[in-house]
């Protein structure tokens, strides 16, 4: 992709996420994208074939770089030299949705939420796969593995709906401190 094709597309998201924080989801139409992202339809429809491939681009392109195995420098946080240890990746993940609170409490907030947490979950689900053995030691060993990996990521998401609520009070450091403590022992490991 260009970097003229990136432009256009990061003007149709961020005219999307701003529509979302002001409408609902099912009020906007693809004419509201155009004119908020001061494109033309040929445009919009040259990226995206609906509003919903929108969506699903627009959380395909927040998940593949949020949640990552590999860190880098952020504008907001460094955690590139920390060997992307799990709780380390948990607190990036975090900043990353404080950082981008307004596209997520839109995205959140519209009728399409439940699908943007089910590409969250199914992201979460990928990246939890990496760090969670079967257990061995009952109880937990009779747990199936896929099972526990999709507890955590429920709760994971259910944890990032409850800092919303709160107003995202608790720093990305806190609240992975909370989650840490939770799933260590599933993990294997101690809190």
């Amino acid at each position: 992709m260009d970097r003229r094709q990136q432009k256009t597309r990061a003007a149709i998201f961020s005219a999307f996420s701003e529509l979302l924080s002001r409408k609902s989801y099912s009020k906007i139409t693809v004419q509201d994208i155009i004119d908020e992202a001061n494109v033309g339809r040929t445009t919009f429809y040259a990226h995206f074939e609906t509003k919903d491939d929108l969506l699903k681009e627009l959380c395909t392109d927040i998940f593949d770089h949020v949640i990552s195995s590999s860190l880098n420098i952020e504008p907001s946080h460094d955690f590139s030299l920390s060997g992307s240890a799990p709780p380390d990746i948990i607190s990036h993940i975090l900043f990353h949705l404080r950082d981008s609170k307004k596209n997520i409490i839109g995205i959140l907030s519209c009728e399409s939420g439940d699908l943007f947490l089910q590409y969250f979950k199914t992201y979460l689900n990928r990246l939890l796969s990496q760090w969670i053995p079967q257990p061995q030691q009952p109880p937990l060993s009779s747990v199936p593995r896929d099972f526990l990996i999709d507890h955590v990521s429920g709760s994971f998401v259910n944890m990032v709906q409850w800092w919303i609520r709160n107003n995202l009070r608790q720093t990305p450091e806190e609240l992975t401190a909370y989650f840490w403590a939770v799933i260590a022992p599933i993990m294997g490991e101690s809190a």
